[in-house]
């Protein structure tokens, strides 16, 4: 409950459409149970975790990291950390985006320590004590997700992953965005985080075609897939080779699934009235800056 309140005294988002989970229940659940599927989808729901992915000795492992971007991110991946030799290895997301000011710090940290990335699901594969983790391609990589994604030292992306990008804007007014009234503080606070954002983007060396795409794109239509053009375009991709970012790892193709109907979700007022899962949609938010009240509608 305190955390849905904290996502939800921050009044800038990054939006999108809610489609993003619903393909992973049926790639998961070809390893295991429905139930499994049920459990990776609900992680998609709530801010993002970290797991390390042990699959010695056929491989030093890898960074697993599900969920929405918030304000506390930064700071769980640093105590996740802590004590953990991560200098080199690779982070495979699974986001549907989150917060802007802090998927730039956390970017930065990634960069820092020489990560790489990738986009994926990790999953067990059956097979008795031979059993070994893999990681299903068919996964999303989401508005501020694919920021994250640049963070990586070297990027790659599998041809069934699904990398989108979307318009930063009020996540309290995104239901409506034409019909709804700004001010100028709010102006002032996007713009000021769209510039952060293009400094981060080229000090990771991306490409401002990356910001082009995305600022291109309002709340009111779905978010733009890059196809395999546009992410060499825009940087996203280093190389096409997994075994560059993830040597000795299997990649498991998952079954034909069935797949559900898109879906428009964001973060509502209802959220705060009744304790549940963060939704899964493509939100970010952007902090007010310190010593300035939020505008009366910044606040959801």
């Amino acid at each position: 409950m305190k955390l849905l309140k904290s996502l939800k005294l921050r009044g800038w988002l990054l939006v999108g459409t809610a489609a993003c989970g619903v393909v992973l229940a049926g790639a998961v659940a070809t390893f295991g149970s429905s139930a499994r599927a049920g459990a990776a989808l609900e992680e998609r729901k709530l801010p993002m975790k970290f797991n390390w992915v042990a699959c010695e000795p056929n491989c030093r492992g890898w960074v697993s990291a599900v969920g929405i971007i918030t304000a506390d991110t930064p700071r769980d991946f640093e105590e996740f950390s802590r004590g953990r030799q991560l200098g080199g290895a690779t982070v495979v997301l699974d986001s549907s985006g989150g917060s802007v000011n802090d998927a730039i710090t956390l970017g930065r940290r990634f960069r820092n320590l020489g990560l790489l990335t990738t986009v994926g699901i990790s999953v067990q594969n059956r097979g008795g004590q031979a059993a070994r983790p893999a990681i299903v391609p068919e996964a999303y990589c989401e508005s501020m997700c694919a920021f994250l994604l640049l963070a990586g030292k070297k990027r790659y992306v599998p041809e069934a992953a699904h990398v989108r990008v979307h318009q930063i804007w009020m996540g309290d007014r995104a239901d409506d965005a034409k019909a709804a009234s700004y001010s100028a503080q709010d102006l002032m606070i996007v713009e000021r985080d769209i510039g952060r954002l293009a400094k981060y983007t080229f000090d990771m060396g991306g490409a401002g075609d990356l910001l082009s795409l995305a600022l291109s794109v309002p709340p009111w239509e779905d978010l733009h897939e890059l196809d395999a053009g546009e992410l060499k375009l825009t940087n996203l991709v280093t190389t096409n080779l997994m075994a560059d970012v993830l040597p000795h790892v299997d990649v498991a193709a998952p079954a034909v699934a069935e797949l559900a109907p898109k879906t428009q979700a964001r973060f509502g007022a209802e959220a705060e009235q009744q304790p549940q899962p963060v939704k899964s949609t493509k939100t970010a938010e952007a902090v007010v800056p310190t010593g300035t009240a939020p505008s009366a509608g910044s606040q959801k």
